[in-house]
């Protein structure tokens, strides 16, 4: 018997139902930063929905493009990536135009926002919206 497919980011992680469900639980010194910033990426685009990936918020287009990274306790991050599977750059790398240097690039797919607290989101909030624009233009 033929399995039927799931149509991707169907599961109940996949939905703004999860992600204000961990934010009622989530115990971190940071949680009005991250709620911010939660407003901040949905509002970049009308098609950026959210849901819970590797344990964190995290938000997606066609693919997950960006995960709340919660580890310190001393601020909080964004990771941007290209999904959970490995893809293939496109010539010449990530065109991304970081006028601010607001980005960290652990590897050539992969970049870190990192984030004081939420008055820190809130003063880099128009930079931040105009990188998560680019990212998503190679998701």
């Amino acid at each position: 018997m033929a399995k039927t497919a799931r149509p991707r980011h169907s599961t109940p992680a996949d939905t703004s139902v999860a992600v204000d469900a961990f934010m009622a639980d989530l115990d971190h010194p940071h949680v009005d930063a991250v709620q911010r910033l939660r407003a901040l990426v949905l509002g970049v685009d009308p098609t950026v929905a959210e849901g819970i990936k590797w344990n964190a918020p995290s938000w997606r287009t066609t693919e997950y493009f960006a995960t709340t990274q919660l580890r310190a306790t001393s601020g909080i991050g964004l990771v941007l990536h290209r999904g959970a599977k490995a893809r293939a750059l496109p010539d010449g790398g990530l065109a991304i135009d970081d006028l601010d240097g607001l980005l960290t690039w652990p590897s050539p797919d992969r970049a870190l926002l990192a984030f004081a607290n939420r008055d820190d989101i809130e003063a880099r909030a128009d930079a931040v919206q105009t990188l998560l624009r680019q990212w998503i233009a190679h998701v």
